[in-house]
């Protein structure tokens, strides 16, 4: 009996070889982290490093902040701070409560929250509120947690919601 072309040895070998090949490169990517950068990183060997970032901001101090976004699935933001030399000064997750602490009611604008947080995962509008919610996937000691910040139609937070993220496999009805 023939083997079939699609199974012969030197076509299996080129298949594993070419996995192998993608699974280096997926672990190798892993490797690029912003929580990884080295202490003399400067806002071009971050973005050498780690690709353009998911936004990017000035910083009051005249310095500027780099931003890696997993959203819309993901739980971290990560801040990637440089003082106005371009000196980097630390790496901050945005998605944690002491950020979200910082959003103060009636004061906090869309910009402040899109320079702590990011852009959303996920823009809502219900009838009872009018603006958007801005809704975000968090990590709470491996909780899985939303924050849903509420803008009012003036860009000011009026609001901020948490909520536990439940999927299918948290369905006790089954």
């Amino acid at each position: 009996m023939k083997n079939h072309p699609e199974t012969h040895p030197s076509i299996r070998l080129r298949r594993l070889l070419a996995a192998c090949g993608l699974a280096a490169a997926v672990l190798a990517a892993g490797c690029a982290s912003p929580t990884r950068l080295p202490a003399d990183s400067t806002p071009q060997s971050a973005i050498a490093a780690l690709g353009g970032p998911t936004g990017q901001y000035p910083r009051p101090d005249g310095g500027q902040r780099l931003q890696y976004s997993e959203a819309p699935a993901g739980q971290h933001v990560w801040n990637a701070d440089f003082d106005a030399g371009g000196r980097l000064l630390g790496v901050d997750d945005g998605l944690r409560y002491g950020n979200f602490e910082r959003l103060v009611m009636g004061q906090s604008t869309r910009n402040d929250v899109l320079f702590m947080l990011g852009q959303p995962g996920r823009i809502e509008y219900v009838y009872s509120f009018k603006g958007p919610i801005w809704t975000y996937r968090f990590n709470d000691m491996n909780n899985p947690r939303l924050v849903s910040i509420h803008i009012d139609p003036a860009g000011i937070v009026q609001r901020i919601v948490y909520t536990d993220e439940f999927n299918a496999r948290d369905r006790t009805d089954r």
